[in-house]
Formats: structure tokens, C-alpha cells, sequence
């Protein structure tokens, strides 16, 4: 009997303790649709304004559904009144370029602090750590007289040129490249391998996750970036989609457009939604395998 009754406690104690375990998930997982919520309610707000004409967003501006759909005739609207097909080539060209030469020079110096003893090295990698610590703001008018004494004012190279060394990029892939085994390295140069081709052939694919991760995020940041490409630019052939929604706001018949603006904001981010959409857990896999040590 009292093994009976010993059974009986544990199947209880299992019971309850199973109950709990699903309990805290429940609420784990609401907590998180909650958060998940939050974080979309500004863009379906855009989306919704998006819908409305002038005087519906005015008359019901908490309205969720809209008297009248006008979201074609506002996008319509707003390929009309500004060359997006111009700001979409200038932002592509220069946030492909800028990771490009980003890439090209992080990546062998991260190496070169990674792999060799060099004199001063030390002195050269608390440059790179110090670049950290200067603010974009403060560089604002040693970067405008050098584009503008290199003859590069109003042009998509002048845009790019400040971004191409990327202190960060050196930190991150430095510290991949030391967690790379050292066995590995020294069965690549039993074999013949060289720093270069080691580099190449072995080194980046190992820190592939860690390339991935800052690749999305320099992307998004030269997508998004305003001040820079507004202060360096003066034509509306030479500007990007953030300056281009500045454009587009001046080219507004009124005072505030909130439809047409924030059809215009949808022009904007679609890509980067689109591509996260159809990325996602390509980019959810590289930010955690970057983060893992």
C-alpha cells in the first residue's frame, strides 16, 4: 500500500508539476503576442492612414476602418509628385557600395589584428577602439570640407565615401576570426595554405553568421540614413529615399498630407519588409549565431 500511495503522490507531483510548466508557457507566449503587438501597431497605423483621404484622417483620425479606401488614388498621388524610381537607384547604389567596401577593407584588417603580431599593433587597434567613441554629429564639418575640397559635393560617391571604414565591422569580425581553433589554421598551413587563401577558403565562411548580421545592419542604416546624403546633396537626382521623403513633404499642397505621407513611408520601407518577410529565418539565424560565443 504505502508503494501504492508512493506512486500515486508522484503521478500528482508530475501532474502538477506538468500544469505549471504549461501555465508558464501560456503566459510566456502572451507576454510575447503582446510585445509582438505593440511593436506593429505603428506600422498598421501607417497602413491604415495610408487608406484614408485628407478629410477622413481629419474628421476620424482613430478610425480603424476607412469611409473610403484611397489607397491606390494616394499612392498614385504620390509616385506622381516625386522620382522614386531615382531616390530607389541612388539608395541601392549606395548601400550596396558602402557594405561592399566595407566588407573588402573589415575583413582583412579584422584578420590582420586577429592573426599577426605587428609592432604598434596594439596602438592601431585602440585607434580603431577609439573611432567608436566620436559621435557622427561631431564629424559632420571635417567630412563636408573633404568631400567638398575632393570635388565630390552632390554626388552618390560623396554620400558613401564617409562610411566605407567601419570601426565596428574591425571589432566584430576580429573577435570572430580569434574564436576561429588555432589547430585549424595550423592544419591549413601544414597543407600549404596560405594567410590569404586561409582567409578566403577557410576563415570567411567560418565567421559567415557574424558577415551576415552587420551586413543587415549596415544595409538598413545606409537605407534609412537622412542627414549625411541631405547635407552632402542639392539636386533631386543625387538623393536618396530618406531625403526624398523630406522632397516629397515640400512638394505637399497643405500643410500636413497624412495619407499621402504615410503612403509614401510604405513606398519606403516596403522593400526592407519585403525582404524580412521572405528572409526571415535567415536573419533571425544569423543574429542569434553571431551572439553565440
Amino acid at each position: 500500500m504505502s508503494a501504492k500511495a508512493t506512486n500515486v503522490d508522484w503521478d500528482k507531483s508530475g501532474a502538477v508539476a506538468k500544469r505549471k510548466k504549461i501555465a508558464a508557457a501560456v503566459i510566456v507566449n502572451a507576454i510575447i503576442l503582446v510585445v509582438s503587438l505593440l511593436f506593429l501597431l505603428p506600422l498598421a497605423w501607417i497602413i491604415i492612414t495610408s487608406m484614408k483621404d485628407q478629410m477622413d484622417v481629419l474628421k476620424q483620425p482613430l478610425a480603424i476602418i476607412p469611409s473610403e479606401f484611397m489607397f491606390v488614388e494616394n499612392m498614385k498621388e504620390v509616385l506622381r509628385r516625386a522620382p522614386w524610381g531615382v531616390f530607389y537607384k541612388n539608395t541601392i547604389i549606395v548601400a550596396v557600395g558602402v557594405l561592399v567596401a566595407q566588407l573588402c577593407i573589415s575583413i582583412p584588417a579584422a584578420y590582420a589584428f586577429a592573426s599577426f603580431k605587428f609592432k604598434f599593433m596594439g596602438f592601431f587597434y585602440l585607434f580603431v577602439l577609439a573611432r567608436l567613441l566620436v559621435s557622427p554629429e561631431s564629424l559632420l564639418l571635417p567630412n563636408y570640407l573633404t568631400i567638398n575640397g575632393l570635388n565630390l559635393y552632390n554626388t552618390l560617391l560623396g554620400i558613401a565615401l564617409p562610411s566605407i571604414a567601419s570601426a565596428i565591422a574591425i571589432i566584430i569580425f576580429r573577435g570572430a576570426f580569434l574564436e576561429i581553433p588555432a589547430a585549424l589554421k595550423d592544419s591549413a598551413r601544414i597543407d600549404g595554405c596560405g594567410d590569404f587563401r586561409y582567409m578566403l577558403v577557410i576563415g570567411i565562411p567560418t565567421i559567415k553568421s557574424r558577415i551576415i548580421a552587420f551586413s543587415i545592419t549596415s544595409l538598413v542604416y545606409q537605407w534609412d540614413n537622412y542627414f549625411w546624403p541631405m547635407v552632402i546633396t542639392e539636386s533631386v537626382q543625387k538623393r536618396t529615399l530618406a531625403v526624398g521623403m523630406a522632397y516629397f513633404g515640400i512638394q505637399a499642397e497643405s500643410a500636413s498630407e497624412w495619407g499621402l505621407t504615410m503612403a509614401a513611408a510604405i513606398l519606403v520601407v516596403l522593400p526592407l519588409l519585403v525582404a524580412f518577410v521572405f528572409f526571415q529565418r535567415q536573419l533571425v539565424d544569423s543574429f542569434v549565431t553571431s551572439g553565440i560565443k
